[in-house]
C-alpha cells in the first residue's frame, strides 16, 4: 500500500497447454451518436487472427444498474479464441465504468444511450477490421437481454446472430404490475410508467412492443421456469411475436431451462453443458460448423 505496486500472489491454473503469450489484449473507443467515446475490450489469439475484416466476432454487452464489466479471465471463453474469434466488450452507458454520470446517461429518460452506444461499438469494430459483418454475433442476458432486443430491432441488419439469456424484454407490462416482487425497486432504473413520460419513453424501446414486419439474425433466446426476476413468460412472448412477425427464414430457437432460475442449474457441469449449447449456436450460426 505505502509504494503503490502491484504485486502477482496467485496465477490460476489452465489445463490443455495454455500460454498467455497467445493473446493480444487491446482498448478502443467508439464515437456514440451524440460524439461520446465509448471503451471497448478486446481480447483474441494473435497467431489465429488475420484483423482483415474476416475474423468471426462476439460482442457483449450490459449496460445497467451502474454495473462494471470486468476484464476477468474465462477459460470457457479459451474455446472461442482458440477457434479463430474475436471477443469484445462494449462498456456501455447505464454501466458504472466511467463513473456515476455514465450510469446517469443510461437510465430512466436517457435510455437509448445504452442501445446507441453499442451499435456504435458494432460498427467501429466492422469498419476496423476486427470481424466481419457475416460472422458477427452479440450476446447479453437479463438487463442485457432488453439490449439485444433493442438492439435488434433497431438494427437488424448489423448482425449475423444473437444471444439473449432470461432477457428483460417485456418492460411496459412488467413495470406496471406492482405485485411482482422486485417491479417497485426497478422503477429507480426504468422509470415508473404509471407516469405518461416514463409509459411512452419505455414503449418506445421495449423490445415485445417494436418487433417488426423485417428480417432479423439468427436468434436464440433463453429463459428458466424458476427465474424470479425475469419471468420465462417473458421470453416467450418475445419469440412469439417475433414468429409472428419476422420475415427471414434464419433460426429462431426458445430453449427454456426446467430447473433452472435466472442463473442457470446448479453445478459445474451444468453450466458448462450450457455454455456448451450457446456456442455451437454461434458456430453454427456463423456457418463455422
Amino acid at each position: 500500500m505505502n509504494t503503490g505496486k502491484s504485486v502477482l500472489k496467485k496465477v490460476e491454473t489452465v489445463l490443455g497447454g495454455f500460454d498467455k503469450e497467445k493473446y493480444e489484449t487491446l482498448r478502443k473507443w467508439a464515437v456514440a451518436s451524440d460524439g461520446t467515446q465509448v471503451p471497448i475490450s478486446i481480447v483474441y489469439r494473435k497467431d489465429l487472427v488475420k484483423l482483415d475484416g474476416t475474423d468471426p466476432l462476439l460482442l457483449y454487452g450490459y449496460g445497467s444498474y451502474e454495473s462494471c464489466i470486468e476484464l476477468d479471465f474465462s477459460a470457457t471463453r479459451l474455446s472461442l479464441l482458440d477457434r479463430g474469434f474475436v471477443y469484445a466488450i462494449a462498456h456501455i452507458r447505464g454501466g458504472g465504468e466511467m463513473g456515476r454520470k455514465w450510469y446517469e446517461d443510461g437510465k430512466f429518460l436517457k435510455k437509448k444511450n445504452t442501445f446507441t452506444d453499442f451499435i456504435a461499438c458494432a460498427e467501429y469494430l466492422l469498419n476496423n477490421q476486427f470481424g466481419s459483418k457475416d460472422k458477427i454475433c452479440i450476446r447479453g442476458g437479463s438487463a442485457g437481454g432488453l439490449l439485444i432486443g433493442a438492439v435488434l430491432n433497431m438494427r437488424p441488419d448489423l448482425f449475423k446472430a444473437a444471444v439473449t439469456r432470461v432477457p428483460f424484454v417485456d418492460v411496459v407490462t412488467t413495470m406496471l404490475d406492482s405485485s411482482i416482487p422486485l417491479t417497485t425497486l426497478e422503477w429507480e432504473e426504468w422509470g415508473d410508467p404509471r407516469e405518461e413520460k416514463f409509459y411512452f419513453y419505455m414503449k418506445s424501446y421495449s423490445p415485445v412492443d417494436n418487433v417488426q414486419s423485417q428480417n432479423y439474425p439468427n436468434i436464440l433466446v433463453t429463459a428458466g421456469l424458476n427465474d424470479p426476476r425475469v419471468l420465462y413468460s417473458e421470453p416467450a412472448k418475445y419469440v412469439a411475436k417475433l414468429r409472428e412477425n419476422k420475415t427471414d427464414n434464419n433460426l429462431l430457437l426458445f430453449k427454456c431451462e426446467l430447473g433452472a432460475g435466472h442463473f442457470s442449474k446448479s453445478g459445474r457441469f451444468h453450466k458448462l453443458e450450457e455454455e456448451a449449447f450457446i456456442y455451437a449456436f454461434i458456430l453454427k450460426s456463423l456457418d463455422l460448423i
